[in-house]
């Protein structure tokens, strides 16, 4: 490998001949997706887009530190995620003009539409599955953890097959059935013990074993639970839960993800999308807490056929709206489906046998974020 090509650039070029544009099938593109859903809404400005020259009622009471990336800052409760900047790359302008409701970003990000006209649009690891099938004896989308898991909620809206039907639809899996005990103690401390660590880890396994897509909930609710959800007030969770939990038990596996799938040789063909279902008020409210605000959010994506250690897109001064290079959950759906080689304007039947789109006609991928 010639001095001049860095590890980063090594890695996405060794994804570069997946990346080619395709049709609907495309047999030969191995690429496969870890979605995770950071249920409960990441501020933006308290985690992966940093103003600390905000008023102090907006900027974050984190500073911002510096990653492996020149130029690229995130806030310091992501120490671990900042020594991988170089393996993904940071999405700041997502937006929808959806509801501010939890279930109904829930369906946007993860099926690229919210629910509407009575008709329930399947998610994506549904549709990846219906046109790319899986390898070995693993289905080809998993959703981890389950409804049944230990913390006993129900799956987020937008996760099951809508109009494609019962026999498309995810399976239901726990960390324990995807056989995570027969990991080597060492790895597992590294995802850490906490539910969505094990999972991540879980999710690995299925990768390796042959799935398309695992989708992996970092929370079951928002309700009594230490999240993401940053209201300041009970039944939510308080800005410093942040720092005390939320952050660091995200940057521990996530980054134990990136780690280990890069050793095993598995990035160049596995995306990691993570993502919330919507942003946070740039202004504290009256708790000290920062409230639900879908026009303005970071997502990370990286890995596969996608750029790695990019900034794509900003957000104004004070993190309240896209300035540049604004990207919607449909266009972050389209690109996951170009990266598998879907045309994401294909058409699937839906109820009564219409036939209806993968995406909202003139929705596009987010071209600088393919390789």
């Amino acid at each position: 490998m010639p001095d001049a090509l860095s590890r980063r650039q090594f890695l996405c070029a060794a994804a570069a001949p997946a990346a080619s544009l395709a049709g609907a099938r495309s047999p030969e593109r191995d690429v496969r997706c870890i979605f995770l859903l950071l249920v409960g809404g990441p501020s933006q400005l308290d985690t992966w887009d940093p103003k600390p020259e905000a008023p102090a009622h907006v900027r974050s009471p984190w500073r911002p530190i510096p990653t492996n990336v020149t130029g690229i800052r995130i806030t310091e409760l992501f120490p671990r995620m900042a020594r991988h900047a170089d393996k993904y790359s940071l999405v700041r302008g997502m937006h929808h003009a959806a509801a501010p409701v939890h279930d109904v970003g829930h369906q946007a990000v993860q099926t690229g539409r919210a629910f509407r006209r009575g008709i329930e649009h399947p998610h994506l690891g549904c549709v990846v599955g219906k046109f790319r099938g899986s390898h070995g004896d693993v289905p080809a989308h998993a959703v981890l953890p389950g409804p049944l898991g230990p913390t006993g909620g129900n799956l987020p809206q937008g996760q099951g097959a809508g109009y494609l039907g019962s026999s498309c639809a995810p399976a239901l899996r726990t960390p324990e059935e995807c056989g995570v005990a027969d990991e080597p103690e060492r790895l597992r401390r590294r995802y850490g013990s906490h539910l969505f660590g094990r999972s991540c880890l879980a999710a690995r396994r299925l990768i390796e074993a042959g799935a398309r897509f695992v989708t992996v909930n970092m929370f079951d609710t928002v309700f009594g639970r230490r999240t993401w959800d940053c209201h300041g007030y009970e039944p939510f969770s308080r800005l410093e839960d942040y720092r005390d939990h939320v952050a660091g038990v995200f940057d521990r596996a996530f980054s134990a993800l990136l780690e280990d799938l890069d050793e095993r040789g598995l990035l160049a063909t596995t995306m990691v999308i993570a993502t919330g279902e919507f942003g946070r008020t740039p202004r504290r409210n009256f708790a000290g807490g920062r409230d639900h605000w879908p026009y303005c959010w970071t997502a990370i994506a990286g890995g596969g056929p996608l750029k790695c250690g990019e900034v794509i897109g900003a957000s104004d001064a004070e993190g309240a709206f896209p300035k540049d290079r604004p990207v919607t959950p449909a266009q972050l759906a389209a690109t996951i489906y170009q990266a598998f080689g879907i045309d994401p304007h294909s058409e699937i039947a839906g109820p009564d046998g219409k036939r209806i789109p993968l995406v909202e006609p003139g929705v596009e991928p987010v071209r600088e974020l393919l390789i």
